[in-house]
């Protein structure tokens, strides 16, 4: 397991048509419908086969995302190749054999995902992982053996993932690392386990090396642990890159000469932690590293991808993203990431320096006016520096400048996590916002990543506390500079901005007009009682980061922090989506006080969907719920409102609480079930 696949682990841990308004802007103007934002892209994930003879990307098929190839000199031939036909596929990648298409897919949201894998020739898709109630996640997909991959699948215990070897074309599946207790493996580039990382009862990190057994090689402090760690092996397998914040504040790239112990530095930031990496497809040197503070920027370190890079930049104004690079490194392809448009993909000729258009992701977005996302730095009470998103209506930003000609209704928009980060490019909810008539903020609070150990330190304990004190300190920065309205500001989220909208409306009551809260948990005793078996591994960051469940003074803690112990605190409109299946934020959270709000007979609506997890997939129910969440913010920020239409068709939302709150909703309802067989 690289560096990056365990900090995935650690930072995805937790976390009918009545009309409110007009469904037309101020002079008429139309909508952007939600099926333009929110539906199936036409094209996305651009990517070509290692051989170079391929190109492969996800689009529809009757509605569900599939992936299609087509040769590479010949992008209009292109044929779906695999048959899903309920969630969608939404990433991809080569085998490098060049004859299969890998993916991974989980049932209903339930996060038990299968590997799969298509053969191009044949358009068979195989499960890899043909077992009960298992996750699988690919650990390794090899150029030097193009027909296995390694995949670790915890089907012996729940807790912990084993690596295997499965053959691409028969699924023969063999052991190749047992796992007897760690949180993942560290593989070389000859798929050998060198390293095994572990988390230390305080929440730091272990990092072990194989010695008739296991034995300690690197300690890395709770201090430290979501900055430092192993990023891979150079060529030789002899030296390994390596990210590290100790004795120091970002984390920095380094190389590590495991023979001779010597370090040299790579890449460095003052202000962030090494994000992206460029690595030679065979070679194995690093090309460029990014950072990102409010905006991406490359650091060079080879000058032929320096000049690769100028080239690029003069194609598109927007961010830079490698999707994928051929074994001989002659072709690439790239995706242009824009805050007011589409993704726009090119296949570029490293050899020629040319590149050729390929797609958009949206086309239909050209016919619309989109708006700017601008980056702002906010100071928080106690001077924290807050990178921040704001995003306004276009008419009420007639000079580009990021500044409204009068104060708007605002939603605050909080990400997820709380240990990842919000950052500049296109943004569907910003842009859907922002069009119904709202100014959007979204804000990097304390634990936030990506901005060295200090901040995403500060946030320790503080769920509630000095979390919650930046984003009420954004609001007030909003109001100050005249952006928002002070009595028509929303916050709303998911996961842990679910929670964060949740300690809006009951720590803060009478700040915010009302509160979306979308899967996010309403106590933090619960939620830390019943996380997935897998991420036990991990559950010492968390008693640390947030809190101790396990002892009745660590509990009391937890509880008083929790939006469940002051319902009766809530004043404010509050609005529920939860996925039956969320295996991260159980059902139970949003159950038990949607029930304890009924107790109280405090209004509230729940959105229940059956067949999705931690979040909503199917596009159809990501539409639903959007509608649902137009009319409910608009009738109490005032804003313009889509019509449901037919936006409810296909999804399989119930509303066991509060449809009469929500104009038109109880109508819609009706409707969709009038027409039912």
């Amino acid at each position: 397991m690289t560096f990056a696949r365990l900090s995935l682990i650690l930072l995805h841990v937790v976390l009918a048509s009545v009309p409110v308004m007009s469904a037309a802007k101020e002079g008429n103007t139309p909508l952007i419908p939600r099926k333009v934002l929110f539906g199936n892209p036409q094209r996305a994930g651009a990517r070509i086969s290692p051989d170079g003879k391929y190109l492969s990307y996800l689009a529809p098929v009757s509605g569900v995302l599939n992936v299609w190839v087509a040769p590479v000199d010949k992008p209009s031939d292109a044929q779906p190749v695999t048959q899903d036909r309920e969630r969608g596929i939404r990433s991809h990648q080569w085998a490098y054999d060049g004859k299969h298409i890998l993916y991974s897919q989980d049932a209903k949201g339930d996060e038990n995902w299968h590997v799969y894998a298509t053969n191009l020739a044949t358009k068979e898709t195989r499960d890899l992982t043909p077992l009960e109630n298992i996750q699988a996640q690919i650990e390794s997909v090899n150029e030097d053996t193009p027909d296995v991959i390694l995949v670790g699948i915890n089907e012996r215990n729940p807790q912990l993932h084993d690596i295997f070897r499965i053959k691409l074309a028969t699924g023969e599946r063999e052991l190749v690392q047992e796992n007897p207790g760690f949180a993942g493996f560290v593989l070389d580039n000859a798929d050998q386990v060198r390293f095994a990382i572990s988390m230390t009862q305080t929440g730091g990190q272990l990092v072990l090396e194989p010695d008739m057994g296991w034995k300690p090689f690197l300690e890395i402090s709770n201090v430290d642990a979501m900055t430092t760690g192993l990023a891979g092996f150079d060529k030789s397998n002899e030296s390994v890159y390596f990210m590290d914040s100790r004795d120091r504040n970002t984390g920095a790239l380094f190389e590590w000469n495991l023979k001779t112990g010597a370090k040299k530095l790579i890449a460095e930031d003052p202000h962030s932690d090494v994000g992206g990496i460029l690595v030679h497809p065979t070679k194995k040197t690093i090309q460029a590293v990014s950072f990102t503070y409010d905006r991406e920027r490359w650091q060079v370190l080879d000058p032929v991808m320096g000049e690769h890079l100028a080239v690029l930049k003069k194609l598109e104004h927007g961010d830079i993203m490698v999707t994928s690079r051929t074994l001989d490194d002659r072709f690439a392809t790239i995706a242009f990431l824009m805050d007011d448009g589409p993704v726009k993909y090119y296949l570029y000729d490293l050899e020629h320096r040319t590149a050729r258009f390929l797609f958009s992701n949206r086309d239909d977005l050209g016919q619309y006016s989109l708006a700017k996302m601008h980056s702002r730095i906010i100071e928080s009470r106690d001077k924290m520096k807050l990178v921040s998103y704001l995003t306004l209506p276009v008419k009420s930003d007639p000079d580009g400048d990021g500044v409204p000609n009068k104060p708007l209704p605002l939603v605050l928009s909080v990400h997820g996590g709380p240990w990842a980060r919000d950052s500049w490019g296109f943004d569907s909810e910003h842009q859907w916002l922002a069009d119904r008539g709202y100014a959007v903020l979204s804000v990097n609070f304390r634990g936030s990543t990506g901005f060295g150990k200090d901040f995403v330190n500060a946030a320790n304990g503080e769920w509630s506390g000095k979390m919650h004190d930046d984003l009420l300190d954004s609001v007030q920065w909003a109001i100050d500079n005249k952006i928002a309205d002070a009595k028509k500001v929303a916050i709303m989220g998911g996961s842990y901005g679910g929670y964060a909208t949740l300690v809006g409306l009951t720590f803060t009551p009478d700040l915010f007009a009302c509160g979306v809260d979308i899967v996010g948990p309403s106590s933090l005793v619960t939620l830390m009682e019943n996380v997935p078996p897998y991420w036990i591994p991990v559950m010492p960051m968390m008693k640390d980061r947030v809190g101790d469940w396990t002892t009745e003074e660590g509990k009391q803690n937890l509880l008083s922090r929790s939006p469940l112990t002051k319902v009766d605190e809530i004043r404010r409109p509050l609005l529920i989506g939860q996925g039956a299946n969320d295996p991260r934020v159980k059902q139970v959270e949003a159950d038990q006080i949607v029930d304890a709000m009924k107790s109280k007979s405090i209004p509230v609506t729940y959105v229940l969907y059956p067949d999705e997890g931690h979040g909503f997939a199917r596009p159809e129910n990501r539409m639903s719920f959007n509608a649902v969440t137009e009319a409910f913010l608009a009738k109490h920020l005032g804003g313009t409102y889509e019509p449901v239409g037919e936006d409810f068709q296909g999804s399989k939302l119930q509303v066991p609480a509060g449809a009469e709150q929500v104009p038109g909703l109880h109508e819609a309802l009706k409707a969709i079930q009038t027409r039912e067989p």
